[in-house]
Formats: structure tokens, sequence, C-alpha cells
């Protein structure tokens, strides 16, 4: 029987300002086994990146219950939830959001100095297909590799969740292909799941289950049975 790694129970998350309330997320409620690949899609303001936020620990929910394992993260302090996301949480960004003025190497050592038990910064590199742009800055490569040390940084931590914002959302065909077959394989060696926010319906293919949202609720949760092998996507 599969591990359950997530589960929520009625999340929701209501902002407020200026005398309005918005309501980004209503009453979510899944479980996310080990392994798994999902991948969410829906429009701009359904609710994607606030669900995101709150599995990341990035955000509290207004109601509802979140677990990660035996772990109950809605009941965390603040300096909790920053070990959580410290020590579990692996975020791969649609900018990715590297540090100009550091190399290549220097963005994941910083990622990997904040834990213990990491992994060799060179073997993050090569995991990547980037041995050879260690001392590269960002401004010296290309967006698929800034992508590609953007997600050694992610995984050098050995991290229990991986979570990804539009991991392709700036990248071309050639290179959000070859990002979704990276995200696969990270899942395989990690053993932890994959969550990715998308716009692109073509990353549903790969997936093993498609959640869709829409005004802040999962409307429908597909399973797909037989997941496309990467270099049959069509994008």
């Amino acid at each position: 029987m599969q591990t359950s790694v997530l589960k929520c129970e009625g999340l929701s998350r209501r902002y407020e300002g200026g005398g309005l309330g918005i309501l980004a997320l209503n009453g979510v409620t899944f479980t996310v086994g080990s392994g798994e690949f999902i991948v969410v899609l829906g429009p701009s303001g359904s609710g994607k990146s606030t669900l995101l936020n709150l599995l990341g620990g990035m955000d509290k929910p207004t109601e509802g219950r979140l677990w990660y394992g035996d772990l109950e993260l809605t009941g965390l302090s603040p300096d909790m939830l920053s070990a959580y996301r410290r020590k579990v949480v692996g975020f791969i960004f649609q900018f990715f959001n590297l540090i100009p003025s550091l190399t290549a190497k220097e963005n994941i050592e910083l990622a990997s100095s904040i834990v213990k038990d990491s992994l060799p910064v060179a073997e993050a590199l090569a995991l990547v297909g980037l041995p050879d742009r260690a001392t590269h800055f960002p401004s010296q490569l290309s967006g698929g590799e800034q992508q590609r040390v953007s997600i050694a940084r992610a995984i050098v931590k050995k991290p229990g969740l991986l979570l990804a914002d539009e991991p392709t959302g700036a990248l071309d065909s050639v290179n959000s292909v070859a990002i979704v077959k990276l995200l696969l394989d990270m899942r395989t060696r990690l053993g932890c799941p994959v969550i990715a926010i998308t716009h692109n319906p073509g990353m549903a293919q790969v997936a093993d289950r498609i959640f869709y949202m829409k005004d802040g609720c999962i409307e429908r949760i597909e399973n797909n049975p037989h997941p496309l092998p990467v270099d049959q996507m069509t994008w």
C-alpha cells in the first residue's frame, strides 16, 4: 500500500484587505502518496499558487487541517514551519530565483548549508547534467540551464517533498520537456512526491494524477493509469 505523505482536510485560505475578503482556496481535501507525480491545472486565480504555498509551509490556512506524514502543519509555530521548509521541502520556481552574484555551485551550496546530510554539490550538479557549469554565474547560463541549477538547489537537501511552481513557464518546448524529464527522474531517485502547478495541459500526460482547479476548488481529480514516457509527450 502506498504511504500517504500529504493529507489535506477542508483546507481553505481567505485573504482580508480593504474591507474585502477573497476566498483563494475553498475546502480542498486530498492525499498525496510517496513517489506520486501530481500536476495541478487551472487558470490564473484558480488557487493553484495558494495551494502550493500552504503545502510548502509558506502560508497557513484559514480553515482546515494539513499533515506531512504524522506532522500536522496547521498547528506549527512560525519557527517550526521554517524548519519544515528548510528540512523537508524543495522549491522550484518559474523564474529560477537564483542569486545573480553567486555561481551555480555557490547557489547550490547555500541550500546545502542549511541542512544536515545533504548531497555533495558536485553530485547535485551532475544529476541535472551540469557538471561543467559549476563556476558559471546565472547570467552566463541559458534559461534551461538556470532551471536545472534551480532543481539542483532543491534536491541537494534530499527533500521529502518537491514543489514546482510553473517550472516550464519561462522555457521553450525543448527545454520544457527536458525539465519535466528531470523532475520525473528526481521523483524516482528521491522517492518523494512531486507536485507541479502549470497552465500547460501537456504536462498532465506524464502525471500519475491531475488536479483540475477553478475558483479555489478542486473540481475533479483524474487518475492517469498509463502515464506517457516523456519523449512521447506533446507540448
